[in-house]
C-alpha cells in the first residue's frame, strides 16, 4: 500500500508556465517586472548595435521588439531574450556600408530561411560536441566583452557618473538582502532617473544615444533584384549570420538550462530564430539572435522562467520607445551602466579560476578555457572564438588518446618449431594513433608469420585501415605472412570494405 509523503502545509511550487503565471499574481508580477527590467536594458544596446551596423536606432530598436515578441511564441527555451545583437551587427555591417539598406534586410530574410534549413537538416544536435571547458570559456568571455561594452560610458564624463553608477551597483546587490519584491535593477533605474531629474543633474543619458522612434513598426519589402547576382552579395554574409545567430542562441539556452535546471527543445529554438529574423527582416529590423547579458538580466537576476517575461519584455520596449520615448530619453546610462555591470559580475564563472580548481582542473581543460576567452575577446566574436575553443579542444583530445594507444609484442614458439611474433595492440585506432602504428613493428628480425591481435582496440577511420594496409605490405615483402585477428563487428566490417582502397 503507498503512502503519500507527510505534507508540510505549504502549497506545491506551481510549474513555471505562462498559464500559472497568468493565474499567479506572486509569478505575475515577476515575470512582468522582469519583462520591465530587460526592455529598460536593451534600449541602448540596441541603438549601440544600430551604430555598428551603420543603421538608424530605429531599426535596431524594432528589430528587438520583433525579436523578443516573435520567438516568446515560436522559440524553444522559455525566459530567453532574443533581440538586435553586436554579433549579427558586426556580421551584417558591410552589406549595410557597400550595399545600403534594402540589400542589409534581404541578408538578414536570407539568414533567417538559412537557419530553419540548419534547423531541418538537425544541426542543433551538433550541440553535444561542444566540451564543458569550451562553455566555461564563452560564458568568461561574454562577462568580459559585458564589461567592456559598458567602459565607453564611463570614460570622459561628467564626474558624477561615477558616484552614481556605485549607488546603482550598490542598490543591485544590497536590496536583495532586504526585499525582492521588486527587482533591483529597476529599482536602481528609477531612483537615480528621479535624482537626476529632480537635482537637474547634467549626465549622460539614453536620449544621447540616438533618437527614439515615435511610430509604429511597418512592413517592409526590400527592393532588391531577384537574381543570382543580389544572391551572390548578400548569401555569404547571410550565411555567417545564420551561423553566428546559431551558435550564440544554443550556446546561450544551454546555460539557461543549467541555471534553471530544465531542459529547452534546441532545434526549435534553431528554426524559432530563423522565423524570428524574417519576421524582423520583414519589419525592416536588422535581426538578431539570443542575448545573454538581457537574458541574464531576466533569468538570474529578475527570476523569470516563463515565456511571458521575453513577451512582455518586446511589447514594453515598443511601448516605452513609441509612447514614452521622453521619459526614457530621461534614463542617465550611469543607471543602466550598473545594471550591466552587475550582469557582468554574475555571468562570469568564478569558480573556474579558484586556485583550488586550477590545481585539481587538468591543464588541457584549463588551456580550452583560456584559448575560447582569449580569442573571443580579441575578435571580439563569440562564433570564431567558441570554434577556434572547440578545435583546440578536439586536438588535445585527439593527442591525449593516442598516447594512450600501445603495442606489445610477443614471440610465440609452435609445437611444430616455428615461431610467430603476436603484436597485441591496446587502444583506440584513428589518425592520430593509427600513423604512429606503422613504426611499432620488428620488420626486420620477426620471423614468417605474425599476428596482429586486435582484441583490445577498435578501428575508427580509414586512416587505421590505410595503415594496417601499409604494415600488411612491407611484411609481404620481405616473405613475412601477416594475419589480423579480434577485430569487433564494426571494426572487421569497417577494414572489410576499406582495405586495398585507401
Amino acid at each position: 500500500m503507498k503512502t503519500s509523503p507527510p505534507s508540510t502545509g505549504e502549497p506545491a511550487p506551481l510549474e513555471p508556465t505562462v498559464r500559472n503565471a497568468l493565474r499567479s499574481p506572486r509569478l505575475l508580477r515577476v515575470e512582468v517586472l522582469a519583462g520591465l527590467v530587460v526592455a529598460l536594458a536593451l534600449i541602448p544596446e540596441a541603438i549601440s548595435f544600430s551604430i555598428i551596423a551603420g543603421v538608424d536606432p530605429r531599426v535596431g530598436l524594432f528589430a528587438s521588439f520583433t525579436m523578443a515578441v516573435a520567438i516568446s511564441f515560436l522559440g524553444g527555451r522559455p525566459a530567453m531574450i532574443s533581440a538586435a545583437t553586436g554579433a549579427v551587427a558586426l556580421v551584417i555591417a558591410p552589406v549595410m556600408k557597400d550595399h545600403g539598406y534594402d540589400f542589409l534586410i534581404a541578408t538578414v530574410l536570407l539568414g533567417g530561411l538559412i537557419q530553419i534549413l540548419l534547423a531541418l537538416a538537425g544541426v542543433a544536435k551538433l550541440m553535444r560536441f561542444i566540451p564543458r571547458s569550451v562553455m566555461v570559456g564563452f560564458v568568461n568571455a561574454l562577462a568580459i566583452l559585458i564589461l567592456e561594452t559598458q567602459v565607453d560610458h564611463l570614460i570622459d564624463v561628467p564626474w558624477a557618473v561615477y558616484p552614481m553608477t556605485a549607488v546603482g551597483i550598490a542598490v543591485i546587490v544590497g536590496l536583495p538582502r532586504i526585499s525582492s519584491v521588486v527587482p533591483a535593477p529597476l529599482v536602481a533605474i528609477v531612483a537615480l532617473t528621479a535624482f537626476t531629474v529632480v537635482g537637474a543633474v547634467d549626465v549622460p543619458d539614453v536620449g544621447d544615444q540616438g533618437d527614439l522612434p515615435d511610430s509604429l513598426p511597418a512592413w517592409f519589402v526590400p527592393d532588391v533584384p531577384f537574381d543570382l547576382e543580389t544572391l551572390a552579395i548578400i548569401a555569404p554574409y547571410a550565411l555567417a549570420m545564420a551561423l553566428v545567430g546559431i551558435l550564440e542562441s544554443l550556446l546561450t539556452a544551454k546555460l539557461v538550462d543549467d541555471i534553471t535546471d530544465s531542459r529547452s527543445d534546441k532545434t526549435r529554438e534553431t528554426w524559432g530564430q530563423g522565423a524570428a529574423n524574417i519576421v524582423t527582416g520583414l519589419f525592416g529590423g536588422m535581426g538578431g539572435c539570443a542575448m545573454i547579458g538581457q537574458t541574464m538580466i531576466n533569468v538570474k537576476v529578475s527570476g523569470a522562467r516563463t515565456r511571458l517575461s521575453t513577451f512582455l519584455a518586446g511589447a514594453f520596449l515598443l511601448v516605452l520607445v513609441v509612447g514614452f520615448g521622453d521619459v526614457v530619453a530621461l534614463i542617465p546610462m550611469a543607471a543602466l551602466v550598473a545594471v550591466m555591470v552587475m550582469v557582468s559580475v554574475g555571468t562570469f564563472d568564478w569558480h573556474s579560476i579558484k586556485p583550488a580548481t586550477l590545481r585539481r582542473m587538468p591543464r588541457s581543460e584549463t588551456a580550452v578555457m583560456l584559448v575560447t576567452v582569449v580569442v573571443t575577446v580579441l575578435t571580439r566574436n563569440l562564433a570564431i572564438g567558441v570554434a577556434v575553443g572547440v578545435l583546440t579542444a578536439m586536438t588535445l583530445f585527439a593527442r591525449r588518446v593516442a598516447h594512450l594507444t600501445h603495442t606489445e609484442r610477443t614471440i610465440v614458439q609452435d609445437d611444430d618449431g616455428s615461431s610467430r611474433a603476436v603484436y597485441t595492440v591496446t587502444g583506440e585506432l584513428f589518425f592520430a594513433s593509427s600513423n604512429e602504428l606503422y613504426t611499432q613493428f620488428d620488420y626486420a628480425h620477426d620471423p614468417e608469420t605474425v599476428v596482429i591481435d586486435l582484441s583490445q582496440s577498435h578501428i575508427w577511420d580509414a586512416s587505421t585501415v590505410a595503415s594496417l594496409d601499409a604494415i600488411t605490405t612491407k611484411y609481404e615483402r620481405r616473405g613475412t605472412s601477416v594475419q589480423i585477428i579480434g577485430l569487433n563487428q564494426a571494426s572487421a566490417e569497417r577494414h572489410g570494405r576499406l582495405s586495398g582502397t585507401v
